[in-house]
């Protein structure tokens, strides 16, 4: 196993009932709160995609919103994001969904993303993929060029990532 991913998932604190008993959490705050690891993660992510001409880095709230933005800064990009309901200040689009354990509404504004964008969808965890299956719908009724999902665990028994189109490639840092 490459050093690096050794050293990221050492550090990956899980946690046990967490939202609800059944449920066992994948922390990466940890890894955030780690300066090599950071460092590690920004590294990666970069090297995924600097050659895919990334305009747009949409983060999907809320951990969405810590690698995201240092990926669009090292990428020269900017940075989007999807939101809850009632948080955006202009006007949005949205989209519905099932979660593990109930239903949930994302948002992003109208005016975030146009056909010229080639873009990547950011979130820290894969299990089931609703979330992040609305946040491509979304994203999608924009047109973009291309959308690419990245996360930063993927939790393979779940098999979130067959929720998504073909013409959308997933990636992610951690297989556990």
């Amino acid at each position: 196993m490459d050093n690096r991913i050794e050293k990221l998932v050492e550090n990956v604190r899980n946690i046990p009932d967490f939202p609800i008993p059944g449920i066992q959490f994948k922390d990466v705050t940890t890894l955030f709160k780690d300066a090599e690891c950071l460092q590690i993660l920004s590294d990666m992510l970069y090297e995924m995609y600097k050659d895919r001409g990334i305009t747009k880095v949409v983060g999907v709230e809320s951990r969405g919103f810590i690698m995201g933005p240092i990926l669009a800064t090292r990428l020269g990009a900017g940075f989007i994001p999807i939101r809850k309901p009632g948080k955006l200040p202009a006007e949005t689009l949205e989209e519905s969904y099932d979660k593990e354990y109930g239903t949930d509404t994302v948002q992003i504004h109208k005016d975030a993303l146009n056909e010229n964008d080639v873009v990547v969808l950011h979130d820290d965890l894969l299990a089931t993929g609703g979330t992040m299956e609305a946040a491509c719908k979304l994203v999608k009724k924009m047109h973009p060029k291309k959308i690419y999902v990245n996360f930063i665990i993927e939790l393979k028994d779940l098999n979130g990532r067959s929720v998504f189109d073909k013409d959308v490639e997933v990636e992610s840092i951690l297989n556990m």
